[in-house]
């Protein structure tokens, strides 16, 4: 159960901080450095400088600001020269932004007066309350980051969520491996079969969320005499090396193993070499291969078993 924390003293002795050090940052005045932009404008600047390209979303999931807000945003970067927005191979509903050599220009030059700012503000300060300062503002961030970011999560499709799967699978792999529409046209069958005949006692489709947006999807389906079937894993680009697609493998395993059956079937493609060391580890063994060229290029399709 929650704490409350409503009278505490530690509540007041931060906002007694907070007030005291945005006073002290400037920050309450309506532009931050004397620049022409506010806090949060700052903020959205910097974080497009820190990705070569990046969403709207994952900026607004990272800042927590109102989707919205950072849009009319986003909108005034544009208008002013400072970002470049391309559509996204992964999302046709998404843009991916960078910022031009006018926002670099703009950004180096808010960077220095912030540095400038902060130096001034420490040079009054001997060594040793230097270096105390800069371990106690460690400590708040260390703490803080752990307790607020939010872990991956595994959950049920929603609405929507259906349309999104076959939207990725067929971005990201005519990006990534030059698949043709054959493949997305597979993918949506195998979608729409899902929706209209899935048994919910004994099938299921997990969708895997990071940073409160879709990151990923696995199926598993009955394959008949006693064998289940994977099909459709996928975690995006952006949440990769977060152990999703193991966390989505073994947590279909174990919907498996509690549902009686005897196996897991599945096939995929020789070039996936992540998702092929994702089934070996988790026990699946190789029991054949096919060259095709369903998908445009030349690959080979392998079929994969696991014994529950």
């Amino acid at each position: 159960m929650q704490q409350d924390l409503k009278n505490d003293e530690t509540v007041e002795a931060v906002r007694a901080f907070n007030r005291f050090y945005t006073a002290r940052l400037g920050v309450l005045e309506q532009h931050l450095y004397a620049s022409p932009y506010s806090l949060t404008e700052a903020r959205v600047l910097y974080e497009v400088s820190q990705h070569e390209q990046v969403t709207a979303t994952e900026i607004a999931a990272e800042l927590g600001i109102d989707a919205g807000y950072l849009s009319r945003i986003i909108q005034s970067f544009d208008k002013a020269g400072l970002i470049k927005r391309t559509p996204s191979a992964a999302d046709r509903r998404q843009h991916l932004l960078s910022l031009t050599a006018k926002g670099r220009a703009s950004y180096a030059k808010l960077e220095r007066s912030s540095q400038q700012d902060v130096s001034r503000m420490l040079s009054a300060l001997s060594p040793d309350d230097r270096a105390e300062v800069a371990a106690a503002m460690a400590t708040i961030q260390r703490a803080m980051s752990s307790a607020q970011q939010p872990p991956p999560i595994l959950r049920e499709p929603r609405p929507g969520d259906i349309g999104w799967i076959v939207q990725s699978h067929g971005a990201i792999y005519a990006a990534e491996y030059g698949f043709n529409a054959a493949f997305e046209a597979l993918v949506a069958q195998i979608c729409g079969d899902f929706l209209a005949k899935n048994d919910p006692v004994r099938e299921r489709c997990w969708i895997a969320e990071y940073k409160g947006v879709q990151a990923g999807s696995l199926f598993l389906v009955d394959a008949g005499d006693g064998m289940a079937k994977f099909r459709l894993l996928l975690v995006t680009p952006q949440a990769r090396g977060h152990g999703l697609g193991k966390r989505l493998v073994d947590e279909a395993i174990g919907f498996a193993r509690r549902s009686g059956y005897r196996g897991i079937t599945l096939w995929t493609q020789g070039v996936l070499v992540t998702a092929r060391n994702i089934y070996q580890r988790a026990g699946f063994e190789l029991v054949g291969t096919e060259p095709h060229t369903m998908f445009g290029p030349e690959m080979l399709g392998e079929t994969w078993e696991l014994r529950l």
